[in-house]
């Protein structure tokens, strides 16, 4: 289960609030790991969460019995690191935000199993946002046995290529 993630902006309060706003969450100052870090508290029965970090932090590791901590890289490029969250949000709503805060965003049915609304955070970070439909969808698709049978199905498709 996952509990919390964290993500780097440029403008991490704002990013932060947008994600609060998607949750029907809030968004409060985070300060553990660097000084403008923010925190999305979802407001659910798992107390999920998603912190916001400036654009260049980075983790390091502490010595000892230390915390790990923020260490300023100046590196501001793409990243790998992505999350689907899901919101009580209509399709029309979640695309008026993204349009509102000129985010590109798209509706995608992702390997013909669940469909999400992929929004780029400040043109640069990707998040999936799932509406009620869509997580009904992925919720009836992503077991273990389905994504199984998914690469069985491909493994056969590529042999027969």
């Amino acid at each position: 289960m996952l509990f919390h993630l964290s993500i780097a902006a440029h403008d991490p309060q704002h990013v932060a609030e947008v994600v609060a706003e998607f949750w029907g969450g809030e968004a409060l100052a985070f300060p553990p790991v660097s000084e403008n870090g923010w925190i999305v508290l979802a407001d659910d029965d798992r107390c999920t969460a998603l912190e916001v970090y400036p654009i260049d932090i980075v983790l390091r590791e502490a010595d000892g019995d230390a915390d790990a901590y923020g260490e300023a890289s100046g590196l501001v490029g793409f990243t790998a690191t992505h999350a689907a969250i899901g919101t009580a949000l209509t399709q029309a709503q979640v695309m008026a935000i993204a349009v509102r805060e000129g985010w590109p965003a798209k509706y995608r049915k992702r390997g013909g199993m669940f469909g999400v609304i992929e929004i780029w955070i400040e043109g640069r970070q990707m998040i999936e946002v799932l509406t009620p439909d869509m997580q009904s969808e992925y919720r009836a698709t992503m077991s273990a046995a389905n994504w199984r049978a998914m690469l069985n199905a491909a493994g056969a498709a590529a042999a027969l290529s």
